[in-house]
């Protein structure tokens, strides 16, 4: 049984700004240092109330995840659970069905108001695919979106979605700080070399993932024995 993140105020009050938010879902599979550093980044470069990370239940475009989605929330709560403005939301693995991005983001449009700053991130790959997603020309009218551009990912004139996402294009990010919905903006961010493939292929071979996620997410690695057996042995080794 998941417990919800704090519900927010659906309405908004009257004298006070809109609230502004941010979105970052994905498997978090588990969730790490890389992922906890652009939360951190565009938190700030946004000026946001709150950045939800978001652990999808089914992702659509990928395999399923190799961890639960009780353990895998649980990672995301001990992860974010001392820093200020980052939320753990269970709000898709509640649903129990398909995670798509355009039932999320209705859902947090009623809960925050149609005045609310809504943005949602993806990074340039996720981007290239948008037109392919269910019910993808709906997003906009939703929520903003941020793609952060990583090397070696770009968008080109040529591309399907290139024609529809100029109109929407504006080049500094500051600009979805006050727009409730409707605003693409890149946003070039080095991203630390790490991911959860990488840290589970550790794992799987006996190796420590150690110092690649957080010290609370890696005991609970440990101590579950997730992604391999002898991991509790490994966790000796580490401390």
């Amino acid at each position: 049984m998941f417990s919800s993140a704090p519900a927010p105020d659906s309405a908004q009050k009257p004298g006070t700004a809109p609230k502004r938010v941010a979105l970052l879902g994905g498997t978090f599979d588990p969730i790490h240092h890389g992922h906890l550093r652009t939360a951190l980044e565009i938190r700030d470069l946004l000026a946001v109330d709150q950045l939800n990370l978001i652990p999808c239940y089914q992702p659509v475009h990928r395999g399923a995840p190799h961890c639960s989605s009780e353990q895998r929330m649980e990672m995301v709560r001990l992860a974010v659970a001392d820093e200020p403005g980052l939320v753990a939301d269970d709000r898709e693995l509640r649903r129990n069905a398909p995670s798509y991005s355009v039932d999320t983001l209705k859902e947090c449009r009623q809960e925050w108001g149609p005045q609310a700053s809504l943005t949602m991130i993806m990074g340039m790959d996720a981007f290239l695919l948008l037109h392919t997603w269910h019910r993808w020309e709906e997003i906009l009218g939703l929520a903003n979106l941020l793609v952060v551009q990583r090397p070696g990912w770009a968008l080109q004139a040529d591309h399907p979605i290139y024609t529809w996402a100029r109109d929407f294009i504006r080049p500094d990010p500051a600009c979805l700080k006050n727009s409730a919905c409707g605003v693409i903006s890149l946003h070039e961010q080095t991203p630390l070399d790490i991911s959860s493939t990488h840290i589970r292929a550790l794992i799987t071979a006996g190796r420590s993932a150690r110092y690649l996620l957080p010290d609370p997410v890696w005991n609970y690695v440990c101590k579950r024995q997730l992604y391999r057996t002898e991991t509790e042995e490994i966790c000796k080794l580490s401390n």
